[in-house]
């Protein structure tokens, strides 16, 4: 076992005990998952995987996939069209908040909150429903490596409790925001939330948009190298719901969470990091995943302002460490 495996392990070891936080209710389906489930997967740009735990558990990605269906939509219309529909101000409210639309533009303020995820997901391309399902599949595809699946469980259950959501779209369609398809985005917008992934699913998707948007392990283009800046601007500023300025004063790195207790986080040109555990804080992010994070940052200096100022190669770091 190499140091770094030993350094996950220990990791592993100490925040097990920790049972604080809940598992989200809002979603009755996500009430079932095992609180102790923990998992922590690093796959670095070279293909390079690091796991501890119940890393091939899987467990719906839901926010995490507002990261990926950003991308797709920013292939499909651009960068200024998309800003049209969709801004990229962070809000310091929580996710779900109601009323989160720009006073002026009347667009939501960005694509991490609901409000412009279902809106984002809107405008995937597509001649019909079953058309833009199947482009969005494919696009997860290249970033896992392997067919993905929904789980149709939690996707009936976050279609039939889903009003919060349902009244967003209303009230986007009331100011020109989306088209009058609510049901339709809305439906999209919940399969996307309801795709099943495991830890190591996620390390290679973080890996994929640190190594320029190409699979570390199937070589595959994923999405245009071109979008990666936006993509990673966005999951800095707003990733964390309304932790995401601590999350960058403490952790410093592009990362998105889901309340199915998922964290996702890229160290650009080097590895792509992802932990799972289900208890979530106040703030919807998992509790154990917020302190591994923390501890990686400090040891392995991967802070965007260490890694700036040459301060540390996480890379090289875990190259030695071998």
């Amino acid at each position: 076992m190499s140091q770094f495996q030993q350094f996950l392990a220990a990791l592993q070891a100490k925040y097990q005990p920790l049972a604080t936080g809940q598992s989200a209710s809002y979603i009755p389906e996500l009430t079932k998952a095992n609180p102790d489930w923990f998992a922590i997967s690093v796959v670095t740009v070279d293909g390079q995987s690091y796991e501890v735990g119940d890393f091939e558990q899987t467990f719906t990605i839901q926010s995490i996939s507002k990261v990926f269906v950003y991308g797709m939509v920013l292939e499909d219309h651009g960068r200024e069209a998309l800003l049209h529909k969709v801004g990229v101000e962070p809000t310091g409210d929580p996710f779900n908040s109601l009323i989160r639309l720009d006073e002026d533009s009347k667009r939501p303020d960005n694509p991490m909150i609901n409000a412009g995820a279902i809106a984002t997901t809107s405008l995937i391309k597509g001649a019909d429903p079953t058309e833009r399902l199947n482009r969005l599949m494919a696009m997860f595809r290249r970033y896992v490596g392997h067919e993905v699946f929904i789980d149709i469980s939690t996707f009936m259950s976050e279609r039939s409790t889903g009003h919060r959501n349902r009244a967003m779209a209303h009230l986007m369609l009331n100011f020109g925001m989306i088209n009058g398809a609510i049901e339709e985005a809305l439906d999209l917008y919940f399969q996307q939330c309801s795709l099943l992934v495991n830890c190591h699913d996620l390390a290679l998707m973080a890996a994929t948009l640190a190594n320029r948007g190409v699979n570390p392990v199937t070589g595959e283009q994923a999405v245009n190298p071109e979008y990666i800046r936006d993509i990673l601007s966005v999951m800095y500023t707003c990733g964390m719901y309304n932790f995401a300025g601590e999350w960058a004063y403490r952790v410093g790195i592009p990362a998105k969470s889901g309340v199915s207790g998922g964290i996702l986080a890229v160290v650009p040109n080097q590895a792509g990091i992802a932990v799972f555990s289900p208890l979530l804080d106040k703030n919807g992010n998992s509790v154990r995943g917020l302190r591994v994070f923390e501890d990686l940052a400090q040891q392995y200096g991967f802070h965007l302002f260490d890694l700036s100022m040459g301060k540390c190669s996480f890379l090289a770091s875990l190259t030695a460490a071998v």
